[in-house]
Formats: C-alpha cells, structure tokens, sequence
C-alpha cells in the first residue's frame, strides 16, 4: 500500500512539475503550425487548398409539384428526386432530410433550451414554455422507387433513411418518389423560424415565405460521410447541388417568386405585366415597376376562387425556396456582369414603400457587383429580394425586413438596417449558396465570409456608412466578455452562447484584420478570390480555406488561425515603458552640462529646499576668510584638459563612427506586454515635437521568442512627445488606455438621473422625418 502511495504521490508531482513548466513556457504555442489540428491532405482535398484530383461530390436533381391552399394555410406536393452516387462508395441507404419536423409536436428543438420563469412572463414566453399543439410537421403519405415499390423508411426527427434494396454503387443513380404535406405556421408568432406566414389583418390576406419546404437530400462528402446531424433550429444547412424543375399552383390573384427562371410567364403575367417585363430585361439604371401599388391594391380586397400554376426551372443550385401573395408589388433591373445579363428583382407589398420602391432592386444590382468583383461573376440568371419582416437566404431568392412607419417616414436605422440585411443575404448567393460549405457544422463559413464581404459592400455603397460589424474596434467588447461566455470561431452551430458576434461580426472582423493589417489588401484580395474560385459550386471545409489564404500569398497566418479561429482570448497590448537615449557625443560642454544637470538633480532634496529661506545666513557667507579655492572652482566648466582628451577621441573613430556620433540620433527603446494573450502586429504612432508624425509597422512575430512581454528599440532623427498604440483601431485592442506614452487620462462621465431603457425589440433611433413631416 506504501508503495502504490509513493508511486502516486511522484506521478503527482511528476505532473505538477510539467504543469508548471509549460505555465512557464513563455514561447513555442501561439507561433506552433496548425498540423494534425487540421485534416490531412488526400487526393480529394491538396495541401495547397484546392480540389484534389480526384474529388468528387454527389448530385440530386428533383421534379416537384407544389399547391398552395390560402384557405388552410397549407402545401400539399409530390416530387421526384434523382440521386446521383458520384463517390467511390456503394451506399446501403440515403438519408434524407426532412427539415419542418423541427416544428413538430414532439421536436427536440424545445426540450434542448432551457427556460426559467421570470418575475414578468409574456405570453409568447410561455407559449415556448408550452410549446405548440398545432401539428405542423411534415406528413409523408408515400415513399415509392421508379416502379412503384413502397421503399422501406425510417423518421427520426428531422432525418429519413431510405433503405435500398441493393447498394447504390458508384457511378449510378437512383431515383424515388415522396408526396406529403403540412401545415404552415405564422412566423410572427413566438414559434418564429424562417419559414411561413404573415397574416395581414387591416386586408385579410397572407404573405408566405417558403423555404424548408419538401424533403431534400442530405449530403454525403469525403470528409464527413453522410451528414446527417439534427436540424435543431440554428445550425442551417448542408445541401447538394441539382437541377430544379418547380411547377407552384396558387390562387390565380398571387404573384410568384422563386428560385430559378420563369417558364411560362404568358400564362402567368397580364399583358400590361409582360410588357413591362420585357422592358426590365434591357434597364440597366433603375427599376422597372412590373405590378404597381395601385395595381396590387386592387387585388388585396378580393380573393380569386380560380388557380394558376407557376413553372420554375433552376439548375446547379442547392435548394429552392418561392414566395406568394397577392399583395406583391414587383421590380425589376437589368445587371451586366460578365458579358452576361441578371435580373436584380424585389417584391414587397404597400406596407414597405416608399422605402423599398427606392432602395431594394438597386441594392441587390449593387450587392452583386460588389461580391463578383471580388469573387466572380454571378452565374445565376436571377437575384431576387422579398420584403418578409425577416433575413433569410436561398440560392436566387432571399427574405428581408426593412419598414417605415404607417405614414411613411422611417428613422436611419431601419433604412440602412433594411440595407444592410438585404446586401447580407443577397451576398448569401455567394457563400453558401455557390460556395457551399457546411452550415450546419461551421456557421461562420457563410455568416462570417458574408459578413466581411456585405462591410466591403456597404462601404461601396455610401461613404462613411454606419457598418455594424468589420471594424475592428467593434469586436472588442465581445472579445473581453467573461471567459465562460465565449467559445472558439471553431465551434458547432448549436454550441454557441453569443452567437451573432462568434459566428458572424468575429470572423468577418478577422478577415478584416487580415485584409488591413496582416496580409495586405493587393495580397488578401487575390487569395480570397482564389478560394472562391476554387470552391465554386463544391464543398470547400475550414481547412481548405485556411490553406488557400496560406498557399496563394506566401504569407504564414497559423498564428493568426490559431488564435482567432482556434481560442478565445483577447488582444490587449500595453505599452509597458519607453526610455529615450542619446549617443554620447562626448562633447565637452554636452558632458559638463549634463554632470551639472544630474548633480543639480540630485541635490534637489527637501532640507535643501527648505533651508534656502529658513537660513538667512551660512558661516561661509557671513565670514569671507571662511571660504577657500574649492568655494569659487566651477567644476563643471570646460578646460583645455577637455578639449584635449575630446579631440584625441575623435581622432580614434573612423569614419563611419564620426557620422554616427554626429548623427543626433533618438532611440526609444519601447516595452511591450501582452496582456490579452492573443498576439498581433504593434502598430506605432510617433509624435514629434515640430508637430509631425509617422507609423511603424511590426509584425506579430516579434512575440516568436516571448509571448508576454518584448522590447523594440527605435532610432528616430526628430524628438518624440507621444507614442500611440494602434492608433487607427485596427487590432480589436479591448483597452486603449494603456496604448499611449504618456499615458493619457481621460474622464469617465455619469448621469446623474438615468432614463427608463425602452422596451425589448422597439426601436431606439430617432425619426427626423417623422418630425420634419
């Protein structure tokens, strides 16, 4: 028994021992290569972070026939689906998914959240304490191979495997066939979500949004298998591209938008509408307005007992989505973008002009300039934006939110709130729709990529726009959250507290960094258009981007990966202390006169202060015979002792040295210290005395041999009065006060009475055109 205490009792000490040597390793983690933290290169995926030679990806075409009852509120369809086995693996089943189970009666979604009862409960509170009882799940009425056999199947949850009865083997297809219904549910309600219905009172008619709509295919990669993960309301999507061919049956009075292209518009679009349709397509500066307001208007106060069926046809896109309403007013532009033409499109009803008719086409036409320029060209025929009092996005088509007050005044924040959301999910065109990563598993890799490109855009849009999110000074109060608050960029959807700032404002601000301030622009610009390009159409992994960034600039960033994507903590550098030194210049008087000056600052002592008034009078100078030689000697003076020994020196230096000693040179020698842990490039201000100023730039690889605390010396030819750390806020710095020498004090001002905060979700920003109306 002894002796297993011993071997414990050193085993403890053992690991101790290398705690505490690796608390004391003040080098080798934040600058360590990534490694085996990423995955390994394969002929699918190349080290240099592009496609390997033999990379593949499955294929899902589906024919589908949709009708939409404005009675019920409901959708009842049928579809056809093509499955194409392009991997180098037979399959047993297929796994499809089956997204609208996440609003079922007996869905995981609200037994994983936790809830608490407050001191004050709304309803809506406790509706999702309740949860629903509305049946809203999808009903699967049939699943059927191409001969007509029932295939076997298994729910659970939101997925459904499909038992083959032989292996899909590669290089074939298989197709089957699935009808089913559901419910719609209003998404105004505490049940919320991205699909669904507005339900207008004032006119008794309905806006549906339809996405998560019919059982689609999951997707089966190389690097994870099938991924088939719950959907549990965050985490989106992992979808497969395909071809679409959508036939949407609706009351003859609504107007249709979708993914993909319009396939019958005579059947569809009144004349006058056709008329100016075909005059949109060859617009290039401003919207055409296809069905008016006044025209729209007329339709909201009857409802059509007939039916119209709407046929859209959308190739090599992962989803479909469509909206319908009779309350639609429509535009539409033209684009150029690559020797190709798009139509910008926006529907929307009375409830959003004027703000819409004014703004949304143009910023969808300018979004998709802004995004192919620094990607590439837009390859979708169509770019449609539909006011929704949401933001969502889909391949073609997405939802936004953006209203004025009833009489039609609206405040700054809604328009450029509305501006913003409709450049963030038209972007989503790009990532994930085209470049189709994996939202389920990593957010950030469409949210966080869209985010930094929407701030580009926004910044294109107006100078001096109000961007909420890229800067890097913005990020800061997120980054000195409480360490339990926070999770790496590198977490799973659903694991996130904060989940906006992590997912979304971080990594764009990251990328905004790197942009800026790492890479370069002229270098960041042509590896991030590298890895779009890579990617198109395919299903591009962290690594893969991380590799492309590395590969296409011959710039090293796994620090960078490391510490912003891989950790949580924050960058705080401080300036430490600066000492100014002068060379020796050996002059005599320079010499003399700082002896006297140290001497003189060193006898400045309190005694000495005091007594020059308390002592009217010393011996030495009542008494004159007191006193002798050393009295009068001035031995800081210069004598011709001096001068000799200063010429004698001289005469020893080359000349090199001479100019050197003769230069005036300042040296600042600077100490840093990190004390947020995450380490950055030292960006520098000095301030010179004649008023002028200059930036030094040091890259994050000083803090190579200590990651706490370096020293820099700088050589300046001007004297120095203040030295400024990250001066343009381009670090994400989370305390600025101690990145100045001298240190500067600022006030911290209080209220003496503090007003009511404003209720949750109102609005907090003023309407001067309320007010001027």
């Amino acid at each position: 028994m002894k002796k297993i205490l011993l071997f414990l009792f050193i085993g403890m000490a053992f690991q101790l021992t290398a705690l505490a040597q690796v608390d004391d390793q003040r080098h080798g983690n934040r600058f360590e290569q990534l490694g085996n933290m990423l995955r390994s290169p394969n002929v699918y995926r190349t080290a240099s972070g592009a496609p390997g030679h033999q990379y593949w990806q499955q294929k899902a075409d589906y024919e589908i026939e949709v009708e939409l009852n404005d009675d019920n509120q409901s959708i009842q369809g049928k579809e056809k689906v093509t499955y194409y086995n392009e991997s180098p693996d037979p399959l047993d089943y297929l796994w499809v998914q089956l997204d609208q189970n996440e609003r079922d009666n007996d869905s995981d979604t609200p037994k994983m959240n936790s809830s608490s009862i407050q001191p004050k409960m709304g309803l809506g509170q406790l509706q999702r304490i309740l949860w629903h009882d509305m049946d809203l799940g999808l009903k699967i009425y049939s699943v059927k191979d191409s001969r007509g056999n029932d295939i076997p199947s298994t729910v659970n949850r939101t997925m459904m495997r499909l038992d083959l009865d032989k292996p899909l083997l590669p290089g074939d297809s298989y197709e089957f066939h699935i009808e089913w219904s559901f419910s719609i549910h209003d998404r105004m309600s505490f049940i919320g979500g991205r699909p669904g219905y507005e339900y207008f009172e004032e006119d008794g008619n309905y806006l549906y949004t339809m996405a998560e709509w019919f059982p689609r295919m999951a997707v089966y990669s190389d690097f994870e298998g099938w991924q088939n993960k719950q959907f549990v309301g965050r985490g989106e999507f992992a979808l497969v591209f395909g071809d679409y061919e959508v036939a949407i049956t609706v009351p003859a009075d609504h107007m249709v938008g979708a993914t993909g292209v319009l396939q019958n518009p005579g059947d569809v679009l009144n004349a006058k509408e056709m008329e100016r349709w075909e005059l949109a397509k060859s617009t290039f500066d401003a919207p055409v307005i296809i069905r008016t307001q006044a025209e729209a208007e007329k339709l909201e106060d009857g409802k059509s007992g007939e039916k119209k069926t709407w046929i859209y046809h959308a190739e090599n896109v992962r989803d479909f989505a469509w909206t319908s309403s009779r309350k639609f007013i429509w535009d539409a532009m033209a684009v150029s973008l690559g020797g190709k033409d798009v139509m910008a499109m926006s529907y929307y009803a009375k409830e959003a002009n004027p703000l819409w008719e004014q703004y949304s086409t143009r910023v969808v036409a300018h979004t998709l300039k802004s995004y192919s320029a620094r990607t590439f060209d837009y390859p979708y025929p169509v770019a449609i934006s539909v006011e929704a009092t949401n933001g969502m996005e889909y391949p073609m088509i997405c939802f936004n939110y953006g209203r004025p007050d009833t009489d039609g005044t609206y405040s700054e924040a809604i328009k450029y709130g509305m501006i913003s959301v409709i450049i963030h999910e038209v972007g989503h065109n790009f990532f994930p729709m085209i470049v189709n990563s994996d939202e389920r598993q990593w957010t950030w890799m469409d949210e966080g990529l869209n985010t930094f490109m929407q701030f580009l855009a926004e910044q294109e849009w107006e100078r001096e726009y109000p961007s909420r999110r890229g800067p890097a000074h913005k990020i800061a109060p997120y980054m000195k959250s409480e360490k339990h608050l926070l999770e790496p960029i590198m977490t799973n959807s659903e694991n996130i507290i904060q989940f906006g700032p992590n997912a979304y404002a971080k990594p764009a601000t990251a990328l905004n960094i790197l942009r800026e301030t790492v890479m370069g622009r002229e270098l960041f610009d042509y590896s991030f258009k590298k890895y779009a390009q890579r990617w198109k159409f395919k299903h591009p992994t962290p690594a893969d981007l991380f590799r492309t960034m590395e590969d296409a600039s011959a710039v090293d960033l796994d620090w960078f990966w490391r510490g912003w994507f891989y950790g949580t903590e924050p960058v705080d550098i401080a300036i430490q202390d600066v000492s100014w030194y002068k060379i020796d210049s050996k002059r005599p008087a320079e010499v003399k006169a700082d002896e006297r000056e140290a001497y003189e600052r060193e006898e400045n002592y309190i005694s000495r202060i005091r007594n020059a008034s308390d002592i009217p009078e010393t011996v030495v100078e009542k008494d004159p015979e007191a006193a002798d030689f050393y009295n009068s000697y001035d031995r800081f003076s210069v004598g011709p002792d001096d001068e000799k020994a200063y010429q004698e020196f001289l005469s020893s230096l080359s000349a090199e040295e001479r100019a050197m000693l003769e230069s005036g040179l300042n040296f600042y020698e600077i100490s840093f210290e990190n004390l947020g842990g995450l380490v950055m490039p030292i960006i520098l201000e000095f301030y010179y005395r004649d008023g002028s100023s200059e930036i030094e730039r040091i890259p994050a690889q000083i803090w190579r041999m200590d990651e706490y605390q370096v020293s820099k010396v700088f050589a300046k030819e001007k004297e120095v009065v203040q030295i400024v750390l990250d001066p343009y806020r381009e670090t994400a710095d989370i305390d600025e006060e101690n990145n100045y020498w001298p240190r500067q004090f600022k006030p911290s001002k209080f209220e003496l009475f503090k007003q009511r905060a404003p209720a949750r979700g109102t609005s907090t920003g003023p309407n001067p055109m309320k007010k001027k109306k």
